[in-house]
C-alpha cells in the first residue's frame, strides 16, 4: 500500500500538487452504501488520495471511519487517511484503535486531538502531539493539522509555530490545514514554517462556502476569517441560495488555482460529501494547469 508521504514525495518531484478529498461520516450515520456513492463519485477525479474524518462533537466513529476507508482502498483502489482522535482516549482504547486500523488495512492516519468529551479530563493523550509517537512507533504514515490562523484554543502565532513543530518532531510526515478562505494567511503562515525549519509537506484544507448558516459555523468552530470579498457575496446572493452555492464553489476554486500558481505542496478539498464540489474543483485546478 502507498503511503501519503511517498505520495508527496512523488508529486514534488513532478513539480505538482497533491489533489485530496476528505468526506466524512456524520456521527457515524454514513452507511456502506451511501459511503460507496460517494466514493464512486470522487475516486474517479484521481485523488491522491482521499481523507475519512473520525467524529463530529466528539461522539466518536471510528468503526465507521475505518470501514468507509476500507471500502474507498479496496473497492475504488485509492489510497485513504483515517483519522483518529484522542481527547479522553487511554492506552487501552488507542491500541485498540491501531488493532482495528490494521483490520481494515489502513497505513495512513492523520492525529487529532479532537473535542474533549465534556466531563473528561485528558490523561495519557493530552495532545494529537501524544498520539503522534504511538501511532509512528507502531508502522503507521502519520499526518497532522496545521491551523494557518492559529488553533482556535491558541492566539499567540508564535506558540502555534512551536506546537506545529512539535507534532513533526514527534512523527508527523505531512500536514493538513484547517480551511481558510484568505490565502494570504497561508502564505504567511508556510514563511514561518519554514523559519522554524518545519519541512513536513503541507496541504492545504479549502471548503467552499454553500450557505450563510454553514460559514457562519465555520467561523465560530475554527476561527477562520472572513475577507470582504465574501462579505459581499453573502449579502448579494442572501435569499437566492443556489447562486450563493455557485459562488461559494466559483470562490474555492479560485483559492486553489491560486495556491496552485503559488507552489502549494498540496490541495486538499472538504467536499462535504459532494462529489459535485470535487468535480469543479478538480476540473478548474486541471484547467488553470
Amino acid at each position: 500500500m502507498t503511503t501519503v508521504k511517498q505520495l508527496f514525495d512523488e508529486s514534488r518531484a513532478a513539480s505538482r500538487p497533491t489533489l485530496s478529498f476528505e468526506i466524512f461520516p456524520p456521527k457515524g450515520d454514513l452507511d456502506h452504501r451511501t459511503a460507496r456513492e460517494v466514493a464512486g463519485g470522487l475516486a474517479p477525479l484521481g485523488p491522491d488520495f482521499i481523507s475519512v474524518t473520525y467524529s463530529a462533537g466528539g461522539g466518536g466513529n471510528k468503526h465507521s471511519t475505518n470501514d468507509v476507508a476500507e471500502i474507498i482502498q479496496s473497492d475504488f483502489d485509492t489510497v485513504c487517511v483515517a483519522h483518529l482522535t484522542c481527547a479522553g482516549a487511554t492506552a487501552s482504547s488507542i491500541a485498540a484503535s491501531i488493532e482495528d486500523l490494521r483490520a481494515h488495512n489502513i497505513e495512513n492516519v492523520l492525529a487529532l486531538r479532537g473535542d474533549i468529551p465534556a466531563g473528561v479530563e485528558p490523561a495519557e493523550f493530552r495532545f494529537a502531539k501524544d498520539l503522534i509517537p504511538t501511532l509512528a512507533d507502531a508502522g503507521f504514515c502519520v499526518g497532522a493539522a496545521a491551523y494557518p490562523e492559529g488553533h482556535i484554543d491558541c492566539i499567540d502565532p508564535k506558540v502555534n509555530i512551536e506546537h506545529l513543530k512539535e507534532k513533526v518532531d514527534a512523527g508527523a510526515s505531512f500536514l493538513v490545514t484547517q480551511l481558510f478562505f484568505d490565502n494570504d494567511y497561508f502564505y504567511r503562515f508556510r514563511e514561518r514554517c519554514t523559519s522554524a525549519r518545519i519541512y513536513a509537506p503541507i496541504t492545504c484544507g479549502i471548503m467552499p462556502f454553500l450557505s450563510k448558516q454553514q460559514i457562519q459555523r465555520m467561523v465560530f468552530m475554527c476561527g477562520a476569517s472572513l475577507p470582504s470579498p465574501i462579505i459581499k457575496l453573502l449579502a448579494r446572493y442572501e435569499d437566492d441560495p443556489a447562486s450563493l452555492r455557485a459562488a461559494g464553489i466559483e470562490y474555492a476554486c479560485k483559492q486553489l488555482v491560486d495556491l496552485e500558481e503559488h507552489g502549494a505542496d498540496g490541495l486538499h478539498v472538504y467536499t462535504m460529501n459532494h462529489p459535485d464540489i470535487a468535480r469543479a474543483c478538480t476540473e478548474a485546478i486541471r484547467c488553470a494547469g
